[in-house]
């Protein structure tokens, strides 16, 4: 669970919503740029399915598996990546990649107006921000889906009352960028 605090490009959008052909398109472009195979392309999912707003990355890592896109999936609801063992997958992706292009995943709190927000941002994702944890920064890219907003409250209670529908449609909106611009992208990414 990240804090949203830097720049990039972000789109408010449903899975019905045009403007995801606009991340879509987006991605797309990095992708292409970056002259990655698709076998050297990684999208990691952080998040635990034991907390509704923390359940983000395990659901778009579930669902990229089933809509089988062509690239490596590391945190699903059965194998999630979380702050207990995220160091643990990062060592075996770098025993495994000699230099993989990384996009994370994570859900995120901000602002009251931005919950249901897709952003696609340039760097690595600082994981576990929006509840004081130390953990390594992680990707090339990072895709974050705001599920909820930040009070003068604890985090952790706004990840424990996030509406499951917002984590879903913001999952169905996730893969569809994804699948979207990987599926239309030729040989090499």
């Amino acid at each position: 669970m990240s804090n949203l605090q830097e720049n990039g490009a972000g789109i408010f959008c449903d899975p019905s919503d045009k403007n995801t052909e606009k991340l879509s398109f987006l991605m797309k472009e990095i992708i292409q740029s970056s002259g990655y195979p698709k076998e050297d392309m990684i999208f990691l999912c952080i998040g635990s399915d034991r907390s509704v707003g923390d359940s983000l990355g395990p659901l778009v890592g579930t669902m990229l598996k089933e809509h089988q896109v062509p690239c490596r999936v590391y945190g699903t609801l059965e194998k999630p990546v979380h702050a207990f063992n995220l160091k643990e997958t990062l060592k075996e992706i770098k025993k495994e990649f000699k230099k993989p292009l990384i996009f994370s995943v994570d859900a995120c709190l901000g602002d009251q107006n931005q919950v249901g927000y897709v952003f696609l941002k340039e760097g690595p994702l600082v994981p576990g921000k929006a509840l004081k944890k130390v953990l390594p920064e992680v990707g090339d890219y990072h895709i974050i889906g705001m599920v909820n907003y930040i009070d003068p409250l604890p985090a952790m209670q706004f990840l424990n009352d996030t509406r499951l529908y917002t984590v879903m449609n913001l999952a169905k909106t996730i893969v569809k960028i994804i699948t979207q611009a990987t599926n239309e992208s030729q040989g090499t990414f």
